[in-house]
């Protein structure tokens, strides 16, 4: 298998490896991924100094014909809340503010231990957390998402008025050939118990276009779904057979062109929603984290950029005479222009404009000093933008990369 043993820890990989190998007819590697198990000796991996990732599952009990995850990774395994709990702390210790749960299947989280409010329990926990302002949690399954899961979202200051909902298709019938164990009536009801105990909150969501055997009448029923459902964003991918998985063996897969033009009619429809939704957001105030990366054009429009709660990507300029925020700082702002796939602000004065400096803000100044040989300002000094290499006590983080197109 591409010169690789073998080992006990990935062993159970096997017989799909093999699969593949003959299925494809050629030689097979895995690459495991970083938590495939839970060594707690090992560091976390995080995206900046302001923000990790915390795992609280591997593996999953679903059969989706789509997805090689079941047969790579192997039933669900749920971490100890005790254990995810002291990582968490350990992130805030070392200066993160937000924080992402991440699992396959993170509202199933608990079964394997025999409690099903285990995920609404961990959420409220996190809430005690002091010095945890933001969590957010990645991605649930509609089959398995319940109201008390929704209450410790409505009820938790500090979970985000955001949800990442995979829809992947708004026929039933496909739904059912994707072994996906909910209809779109049940998805929409969740939906308007979300937005019924969380008007503000931004949905998202994942779809597949083309799955083996769509016609155009289960294509339309995406596009309706799609049309009730008002996300704020969508991650859409055009289906390709992956080896390995039932679906790949399905019959009627169908040519690149019809999935091509579907794909664009979804798109489209979805830029269109995406623009209306970001529309209603004209003339709100949002509390943003500035983050460490700013807008394509932004050498130009000299703007910064940060995440509201709710996730919405917004670009802000700073008004004369008003402090410069550093990455993890805090902004108090007015939506003043919106567009399909981010939104903008631009303070006219000072009392359009409020920040909030943090200590991460501070971890960055002393991260930037340690990385040039400069001393870092104080902490009533003015912070500057820009990447760079964190210092002795950060840790090297990884964010997972969604690929597909978002609109």
């Amino acid at each position: 298998m591409g010169g690789r043993s073998v080992r006990d820890h990935n062993v159970g990989a096997l017989p799909a490896l093999l699969d593949r190998a003959r299925h494809n007819n050629e030689a097979q590697l895995e690459i495991l991924e970083s938590l495939d198990v839970f060594p707690s000796t090992l560091p976390t991996k995080r995206d900046s100094v302001y923000s990790g990732w915390v795992s609280i599952s591997v593996g999953c009990n679903n059969t989706c014909t789509f997805c090689i995850v079941p047969s790579l990774r192997g039933k669900e395994k749920d971490r100890r809340p005790g254990e995810i709990l002291a990582e968490i702390q350990a992130l805030v210790d070392d200066g993160a503010v937000e924080v992402t749960l991440l699992g396959q299947n993170v509202n199933s989280y608990g079964v394997e231990f025999g409690d099903r409010l285990a995920f609404s329990k961990l959420l409220r926990a996190c809430g005690d957390i002091e010095g945890l302002e933001r969590v957010r949690f990645t991605s649930p399954h509609p089959a398995a998402f319940t109201d008390d899961v929704i209450d410790a979202m409505a009820e938790t200051a500090n979970v985000m008025p955001q949800l990442h909902m995979p829809l992947q298709s708004g026929s039933d019938k496909v739904l059912k050939d994707m072994r996906r164990s909910y209809r779109s009536t049940k998805f929409l009801g969740i939906l308007d118990k979300v937005r019924d105990k969380i008007p503000h909150a931004a949905i998202t969501t994942d779809i597949i276009v083309g799955f083996p055997g769509e016609t155009e009448e289960d294509f339309q029923a995406t596009l309706d779904v799609v049309e009730k459902s008002r996300f704020a964003s969508a991650f859409t991918f055009q289906y390709s057979k992956r080896p390995g998985t039932p679906a790949a063996d399905l019959p009627d897969q169908l040519p690149k062109a019809v999935v091509q033009e579907r794909y664009e009619r979804l798109t489209a429809l979805q830029d269109r929603i995406a623009a209306e939704e970001n529309a209603k957001q004209l003339g709100r105030r949002v509390e943003l984290l500035v983050t460490a990366q700013s807008g394509r054009k932004a050498e130009e429009t000299h703007r910064l950029s940060g995440r509201s709660q709710d996730q919405r990507l917004v670009h802000f300029s700073v008004p004369e005479g008003a402090e410069t925020p550093r990455p993890g700082d805090f902004v108090t702002v007015t939506i003043t222009e919106a567009a399909a796939f981010h939104l903008v602000s631009d303070p006219e004065t000072t009392a359009d404009y409020s920040l909030r400096r943090s200590r991460v803000g501070d971890a960055w100044d002393r991260s930037q000093a340690d990385s040039c040989g400069a001393p870092a300002p104080s902490a009533s000094g003015t912070g500057s933008g820009g990447i760079g290499s964190s210092g002795s006590r950060a840790v090297s983080l990884g964010m997972p990369s969604l690929p597909g197109r978002r609109g």
